[in-house]
């Protein structure tokens, strides 16, 4: 049998990446590093300055 190893941090993938209002991790929008999820980034688009959000 071979060598057992503790399994690594995984520093990639959906693990990672969760929404910062809500803390989904589907649909995150990381563009302008913004790290929120299409739900949250619709409420508050016009707050953060967007005037076209679609």
């Amino acid at each position: 049998m071979g060598k057992v190893r503790p399994p690594k941090d995984r520093k990639y993938g959906r693990g990672t990446m969760r929404c910062i209002r809500c803390g989904t991790r589907e649909a995150i929008i990381r563009k302008y590093g913004l790290m929120l999820c299409r739900r949250c980034f619709r409420e508050v688009a016009e707050e953060l300055g967007f005037r076209r959000y679609y």
